[in-house]
């Protein structure tokens, strides 16, 4: 069991994009197929660059702010309460397209 509080985890960098930082609620190791469970803070303007997994999925929780995430050169607005699921192998790109930050909340399972 695990018990955690996003407060009082250290912020790290974001592997995509150093400047853009997140918290770590649970690692590769923790739960079977997860790869990780964090949080992002996305300041405006930031980009964390177009990349595939080929061995994991990603699923992203917009908690607030704006932006846009990029699939296969498709793109899909992220606003408050939107799910977005990325395929294994499915090139995305994420961007803070707004004037406050944009925090997500995602995870990852391996294929």
């Amino acid at each position: 069991m695990k018990h955690l509080n996003l407060q009082s985890l250290p912020e790290e960098a974001v592997s995509h994009n150093p400047a853009i930082k997140k918290r770590v609620m649970l690692r590769p190791g923790d739960l079977p197929h997860l790869t990780n469970f964090s949080q992002a803070r996305f300041a405006p303007g930031q980009v964390a660059a177009a990349h595939a997994h080929q061995d994991m999925s990603e699923v992203f929780f917009v908690e607030s702010g704006h932006g846009v995430i990029r699939i296969n050169g498709q793109d899909y607005p992220l606003a408050p309460g939107i799910c977005v699921a990325v395929e294994k192998g499915e090139t995305h790109e994420l961007q803070n397209t707004s004037t406050e930050d944009l925090i997500l909340t995602y995870f990852g399972l391996l294929q």
